[in-house]
């Protein structure tokens, strides 16, 4: 049996060859004239951001060869031996939509009889005061819900010193000693009963198993950016998540959220330390997701993702201005990694990881240089007396350039729907046919959005590297429409840039106008692209794109959710609960 290592090996030679080939073309193309230093930049751009192209594809082309598993049944549970605590972190969240989900999953586990084995504990860092008083009310609320009390709990820290990471360290140093595990979820996590039984027994099972990661599906998104990340992460992000799960072995990923974690060895080994300096390089560290995961592995503890774990659900942002407020934080927080990658003890593959996270962020900044010195090159006259047929030459290799580039980005997604057709996947995405217009409509859609990322991520690299602090902002989960205005107000500086980048080119460089307008185009039309992308079907339609399986049959714990949130919306609050005496007794709030 092929180990990860051998396979990690592999696929970093496949990714070699792909730049090198990437490298070779670059030459063919500029090499009428001759090359000089201008050129050998740009080759070495080309390598590099290639590289990193094809490592994302070969996940999925590994993926593609790896049976899809059978997926653990949700109906029927078997009883763990450890108790386990569900902790919820909320930081100025919506508190009705939150407890909700808790309570769903109370609900749950109720009903299967392992209310024994889980406690819940709402770990609060709110800065609100007007949304810390609600969340005490509908804390009093939840306590309500069959078997909660006894069982459910609620802490407000004064002072938010770490972020997340600090709240869930809180929690450890504090109550930890009372569990064997913790299940670590977001504000806007769900998941099943069955699937927080069969997980605690899988730590049960195996003494070495220190944090077991599940695969969320992203649910309830409403908004066509939104829906387009739902079809991505529910047809997509398995083959690609089967591939990398190849390659990680015993140090796989932690994502911060739908994952239980051994308390003893994250107590033990997860201490994070402050780094030296200022944020936003210095300071708390903020993507601390793959940090804990490294320290795990680090002290000998298995950190695995498994596949076949259903019923992990989570909601994702509605509109690029949400994502890109999200993405700026995970930027930052991955840059940070810098001072971490070289600590005495981590394994290969972790080190990997964070030179891989930087990287997703790094290349946006690398493409926007090969973009501009391609731009300067162009401008240049150095090669006037160049023979037609080198010319010729150069355009094909060109064209051979670009189409390589592409099918790195484009042909993963239609192998995966041929897959899905001789499978019969297909089916829980309304039919090959629907999944083949969806599977279109996202690389349009991702194509589209592509070159507006790129100078958002630019300028959150930029930020960090001159030494603005991103902080860690609220999430607004139920913001979905985009006015063109606030749209415009967003994105004005974009559409400048492309503008500006386009205008350069005609004017120096026009012979490459139609390499530059892929780029330039999206950019200057994106406040429309913002706004098209936050808005919703009509009430009633049926989309015929980017259909998921969850869309087409709710699961227990999703119906168990919104009729939880339907009743409790539709009366009044202080009726629901026993009077407001009692929200006093039910919450402690400690500092």
């Amino acid at each position: 049996m092929t180990s990860p290592v051998q396979i990690r090996a592999a696929t970093l030679l496949a990714s070699f060859v792909a730049s090198l080939l990437a490298a070779v073309l670059f030459v063919d193309f500029a090499e009428p004239g001759g090359l000089d230093g201008l050129d050998y930049l740009r080759m070495a751009l080309t390598a590099l951001t290639s590289f990193w192209l094809a490592w994302g594809g070969s996940a999925a082309l590994l993926g593609l060869f790896v049976p899809s598993p059978a997926p653990v049944p949700l109906h029927a549970a078997r009883r763990p031996q450890g108790l386990t605590a569900i902790l919820v972190p909320v930081y100025n969240e919506d508190p009705p939509s939150t407890f909700s989900r808790i309570a769903a999953m109370n609900a749950s586990l109720v009903a299967l009889g392992l209310t024994d084995r889980f406690h819940f504990a709402v770990l609060s860092d709110t800065t609100s005061a007007e949304i810390a008083d609600q969340e005490q009310i509908w804390f009093a609320r939840l306590l309500e819900e069959p078997e909660a009390r006894g069982r459910m709990f609620y802490r407000r820290r004064k002072m938010n010193i770490g972020k997340k990471a600090g709240n869930i360290e809180d929690f450890i140093s504090r109550s930890g000693g009372a569990y064997d595990y913790a299940m670590i979820l977001d504000a806007d996590s769900l998941m099943e009963g069955a699937t927080l039984a069969e997980m605690a027994c899988r730590m049960d099972e195996q003494p070495d198993l220190g944090l077991l990661q599940s695969l969320p599906r992203i649910i309830n998104a409403r908004t066509l950016f939104g829906r387009g990340m739902q079809f991505s992460a529910a047809y997509l992000s398995p083959v690609f998540a089967r591939g990398a799960a190849l390659m990680q072995g015993r140090e796989g990923p932690f994502w911060g959220h739908n994952a239980i974690v051994r308390v003893r060895a994250f107590a033990e080994s997860c201490g994070l330390p402050v780094l030296s300096g200022r944020a936003p390089v210095g300071g708390h560290i903020l993507s601390h997701d793959y940090v804990e995961a490294a320290l795990l592995s680090r002290a000998g503890w298995t950190v695995r993702l498994d596949l076949d774990l259903e019923g992990s659900y989570e909601e994702g942002p509605e509109n690029l201005i949400e994502y890109a407020k999200r993405d700026r934080r995970w930027c930052q927080g991955n840059l940070q990694h810098r001072k971490i990658i070289g600590a005495p003890g981590l394994k290969f593959w972790n080190r990997f990881t964070f030179l891989q996270g930087m990287m997703a962020y790094l290349a946006s900044p690398l493409w926007l240089l090969l973009l501009a010195a391609s731009i300067v090159s162009a401008a240049i006259p150095q090669k006037l007396f160049v023979d037609t047929s080198e010319i010729a030459s150069g355009n094909q290799a060109a064209w051979g350039l670009a189409i390589a580039i592409a099918s790195m980005l484009i042909l993963p997604k239609f192998l995966i729907l041929m897959r899905g057709m001789m499978t019969g996947e297909n089916a829980g995405f309304g039919g090959t046919v629907r999944a083949g217009l969806s599977t279109i409509a996202e690389i349009a859609f991702s194509t589209l959005l592509a070159p507006v990322m790129l100078v958002l991520q630019s300028r959150a690299v930029f930020q960090v590297l001159f030494g603005l602090d991103g902080g860690w902002p609220a999430t607004q989960r139920n913001h979905t429409y985009v006015p063109l205005a606030q749209a415009w107000a967003a994105s004005w500086w974009i559409v400048i840039t492309g503008s500006t980048m386009l205008a350069i080119t005609l004017a120096v460089a026009p012979a490459i106008t139609i390499w530059v307008l892929p780029a330039a185009l999206p950019m200057m039309f994106s406040p429309v692209l913002i706004t098209l992308g936050s808005r919703q079907p009509a009430p009633g339609r049926v989309p015929s794109t980017f259909l998921s399986p969850l869309e087409l049959a709710s699961t227990p714990v999703m119906i168990e959710r919104e009729r939880i949130l339907a009743i409790w919306q539709a009366g009044p609050l202080l009726d629901a609960v026993s009077g407001p005496s009692n929200v006093a007794e039910a919450v402690r709030v400690s500092a």
